[in-house]
């Protein structure tokens, strides 16, 4: 593993944007980044706003790779003081945001799960992870419908309506799913090639609009989308779930670790803006406070962390331990 060394012009970089921050005025905490995240942050920064004499924060969905450049390119108030991501923020990324002076604090946000679903008026899908990727992948078989994969499968036009590559959704999928089912099915390369999704049509990047994507299934109840859990525990008398290796796609499964498709998520504090910018680490509790098993954002479809988690993310708050590569 290679180490981040802050360079003296990076030190001075950080020091002249943190000065920026100080000299301009925002009082909205501004909070970029995953599609997945979005509506429990949005959630958050409603109640925060209702109940607090700060100001509602401002929201923006930019998927968890956008958002983590957005955040990572500076300090100032041009830049956003909060990012959300539905995977882990990469090395590359720290690198980065450590070269633009950018230190920050990792918090749990929340557990989820990518499910796969269609309209409910369409046939039910139990797939396999090999399946999946013996439909959606680069390197395989290229099948055009569904029973060419098992004549036991809807005799169907393959058609995924799935996120981006700037979407975490989209990273922890071919991870989970797409290197699993490569491995599962006997590929080649799954950690890299292997898991690549097709671009001849059966796999359509819908953007990052998770609502966009669970409405175009109700004009096509043929069609498969990908997204995170929430968006189908909310869509529920419209939606069904795909059964992934004989495992519904149900809040009790996926808390269990039942359900073979789950992860964590995250929100990021950029450090230099906590004390020019009002109610980061409030906001930041309150997020903390409805992320447990009594807390608010349950009923909205996220998998609560614990106690544990819940204070471990609290001390995190005092103390902002700053991630870096050796920390990483």
């Amino acid at each position: 593993m290679s180490f981040v060394k802050l360079s003296a012009s990076a030190l001075a970089l950080a020091a002249v944007s943190a000065t920026a921050v100080a000299a301009q005025d925002r009082t909205q905490i501004r909070i970029v980044g995953s599609s997945t995240v979005f509506p429990f942050a949005t959630a958050v920064a409603e109640e925060f706003g209702n109940t607090t004499d700060f100001a509602t924060p401002v929201l923006e969905s930019t998927g968890s790779g956008g958002g983590l450049k957005l955040f990572c390119e500076g300090v100032g108030v041009e830049h956003p003081d909060v990012t959300n991501a539905s995977r882990r923020v990469k090395m590359s990324e720290v690198e980065t945001c450590l070269e633009n002076g950018v230190e920050f604090t990792e918090l749990l946000a929340g557990y989820d799960g990518i499910v796969m679903a269609n309209a409910a008026s369409g046939p039910a899908y139990e797939l396999s992870r090999a399946q999946i990727w013996q439909a959606l992948a680069a390197e395989g078989p290229r099948p055009t419908t569904w029973d060419e994969i098992d004549p036991a499968l809807p005799a169907e036009e393959i058609e995924v309506l799935g996120p981006p590559p700037t979407s975490g959704t989209r990273d922890a999928f071919e991870e989970l799913v797409m290197e699993a089912g490569c491995e599962e099915a006997g590929g080649e390369d799954c950690g890299g090639a292997g898991m690549e999704l097709r671009e001849d049509g059966p796999f359509v990047e819908a953007g990052e609009n998770d609502n966009l994507i669970v409405s175009k299934l109700e004009a096509n109840d043929r069609a498969v989308g990908i997204f995170g859990f929430s968006f189908l525990d909310q869509n529920r008398d419209t939606l069904q779930g795909t059964t992934i290796d004989g495992v519904e796609p149900t809040f009790d499964n996926i808390a269990s670790d039942a359900y073979p498709v789950s992860r964590s998520m995250f929100f990021y504090l950029k450090h230099d803006h906590i004390d020019v910018i009002p109610g980061i680490k409030e906001y930041a509790r309150e997020f903390v406070s409805a992320q447990g098993p009594d807390g608010y954002l349950v009923d909205l479809g996220m998998i609560p962390v614990s106690e544990a988690d819940q204070e471990a993310n609290l001390e995190k708050i005092e103390t902002l331990p700053g991630l870096t590569a050796e920390t990483y």
